[in-house]
């Protein structure tokens, strides 16, 4: 590959691994660390495109697998791609969907071959192939696309994980045989489940393939947080700094901080949304349910300086009797507030790194987040 990465490390914090950089797209420059909220089918739950936008976010991630099945690649490729189908200026990763083929109760066999599924639509049987899945995601026209992999359970045994592992090497292979024609970028995923031989052998696989960038899978399916943060350690010191490191499916406030701590650059995640459609809130002094004994008679914002609709138009009180009347604006606006909150936390970060007051940031946040503000 050549050595014009689209990545580029801006500012390196001097106390950590923590970095700042700059993943060049066809839909623009987007800075990272970068969180990327799911719009798993072309939409992200209950959150319009141009409202999406006011939370801060600048790129989102949708699933190619499912967009392939409902509504088909022809429909999203007649409208112009999936930046028109879902009207959304901002930048578009599509995720293979292996997760999900594999996990959800389609999967009827994986071989050499691929993966052999059954829609869940309409029980069709399907054979989804690495050229296949990249065949997929070019018809999409997303900005970055990841590699079709194999993801193995958390407690999964020596044999399945080194499966696993040989399958995903061999998929990355067939995937990426050269250089997108179209200015898509293509991204190889790091499989090897918790140990770090099986990890290391996968990356120096990964890294003979000529991709544009790096995503680290298998990781927060389970496993405790500390053996997570053991895996990063081990691993990313060996990613190289011309890759952007994507840790997919983490998304919480304190393992986004952690894992950026670590030298990660992009995250996904339903974390956010699905809590707030839980009745579940994240503010600086740490997550809050929307309860009544709580919020039925509070007329104050949920959080007094956050730039969100939700905080900004509407009260506690509100948003508990919206809730409470299972009325789906309650879903909207709590899913604003909660990616809004993750962008304002990913700004901040930002700023402390190229300040390099990253340690003295991350401790502040972290005291009062999961203390309550104690």
């Amino acid at each position: 590959m050549a050595d014009d990465y689209p990545f580029k490390e801006t500012v390196r914090d001097r106390s950590s691994r923590a970095r700042t950089g700059v993943l060049t797209t066809r839909h623009g420059e987007l800075e990272t660390p970068l969180f990327l909220p799911v719009g798993t089918k072309a939409s992200v739950k209950a959150v319009g495109g141009d409202e999406l936008g006011s939370t801060g976010s600048i790129s989102l991630i949708a699933n190619a697998f499912l967009l392939s099945m409902k509504p088909g690649v022809e429909i999203i490729e007649n409208a112009g791609g999936l930046h028109e189908f879902m009207s959304w200026e901002g930048g578009i990763f599509t995720d293979s969907g292996g997760f999900q083929m594999i996990r959800e109760g389609f999967l009827e066999k994986v071989t050499d071959e691929g993966i052999r599924f059954r829609s869940p639509y309409d029980g069709q049987r399907v054979m989804m192939t690495p050229e296949l899945c990249r065949d997929i995601q070019l018809g999409l026209g997303s900005d970055v696309a990841m590699a079709l992999d194999v993801c193995p359970p958390h407690d999964a045994g020596e044999d399945e994980v080194k499966e696993a592992v040989r399958l995903t090497i061999n998929w990355a292979r067939r995937f990426q045989p050269g250089p997108s024609t179209d200015g898509q970028l293509r991204f190889g995923i790091v499989q090897g489940g918790l140990d770090r031989g099986h990890r290391k052998e996968c990356l120096d696989k990964i890294l003979e393939v000529p991709f544009d960038g790096l995503a680290i899978g298998g990781l927060s399916i389970g496993e405790p947080k500390d053996v997570m943060f053991r895996v990063l350690d081990d691993l990313v010191p060996h990613m190289p700094d011309t890759h952007s490191r994507y840790l997919m499916g983490v998304g919480s406030p304190e393992d986004i901080i952690r894992s950026v701590e670590r030298g990660v650059d992009i995250f996904d995640s339903v974390f956010p949304t699905r809590n707030a459609r839980h009745r579940t809130l994240f503010t600086p002094n740490g997550k809050v349910n929307v309860r009544p004994s709580t919020f039925r008679n509070d007329p104050g914002a949920v959080q007094e300086d956050c730039p969100c609709m939700l905080c900004r138009k509407y009260s506690k009180s509100y948003l508990s009797h919206l809730f409470d009347v299972q009325e789906p604006l309650a879903w909207r606006l709590a899913s604003l507030h909660n990616i809004t909150f993750i962008q304002q936390v990913i700004k901040n970060m930002k700023m402390a790194i190229k300040e390099d007051r990253f340690s003295i940031w991350k401790e502040e946040f972290l005291r009062s987040y999961l203390s309550g503000g104690g």
